[in-house]
């Protein structure tokens, strides 16, 4: 009986040995489509900021700078390539999906260049290091807790709809302190689903599935990711970023 026990205990630690690791390099390989995908944007951000290519996407004008109609095609084409990305990824190939993903990333980043022409380069920087300590902490309280973060989720998800809705709001109504009021919501709701996100992600690990569901899933986590570190870093830069 004492063998039978010891075989159980062995065979279970094996299993668990097993799930570890592979969980430990799903999660390791949504990390890195993320800090790619943040890559590819910034380097695309500084091209469309920073080069004659600006010209292409902007007009100047002496009170400021305006989107032409390739601008225009830029910050809105993201949009629906999350919608498809999102509702299309399983009738997709995940080479497809990559693309998808790479395209977005890049799209993202014409997007927001204008950031770089309102902001000064060294508050830009000073935000985002912050924005990645954020997001850094609340990422690993979320893969370490034990609570279970689904009920704060819907919470966060009410709160991102309010934003929502207030943002379209303050387009036609362009108020100072609505603003405000939006980027504080907006960074106590990126940050917590930072930590939803993560942890919903670890749990959609299964041991079981093939190469290319794997893939699928870790390009899906590293978008939502990507969402939260990219709206973080807005909200936080209305708030403490120097404009030019």
């Amino acid at each position: 009986m004492a063998e039978y026990d010891n075989q159980v205990r062995s065979y279970n630690a094996a299993a668990t040995t097993v799930v570890d690791e592979g969980l430990r390099a799903y999660m390791l390989r949504v990390y890195n489509y993320m800090l790619l995908g943040l890559a590819l944007t910034g380097a695309t951000a500084w091209l469309a900021a920073e080069t004659p290519l600006r010209q292409v996407f902007f007009n100047f004008t002496p009170v400021g700078v305006s989107l032409n109609a390739l601008g225009w095609v830029a910050l809105l084409a993201p949009i629906g390539l999350v919608f498809w990305l999102s509702w299309g990824i399983q009738r997709m190939s995940f080479a497809a999906a990559q693309g998808v993903f790479w395209l977005y990333a890049g799209l993202m980043g014409i997007g927001l260049a204008p950031v770089l022409l309102l902001y000064t380069g060294a508050s830009v920087a000073q935000v985002f290091f912050i924005t990645a300590a954020t997001f850094g902490a609340m990422s690993l309280w979320g893969y370490t807790t034990k609570r279970d973060l689904t009920g704060f989720g819907s919470f966060l998800m009410m709160g991102l709809i309010g934003i929502i809705i207030a943002s379209l709001v303050g387009m036609f109504w362009h108020n100072s302190a609505l603003q405000w009021m939006i980027s504080i919501i907006g960074v106590i709701v990126f940050t917590g689903l930072t930590a939803y996100d993560t942890q919903s992600i670890k749990e959609s690990y299964y041991v079981g599935d093939d190469g290319t569901i794997a893939g699928k899933k870790a390009i899906m986590g590293a978008l939502r990711l990507y969402l939260d570190f990219i709206n973080l870093f807005i909200m936080l830069l209305r708030l403490l970023g120097d404009r030019r």
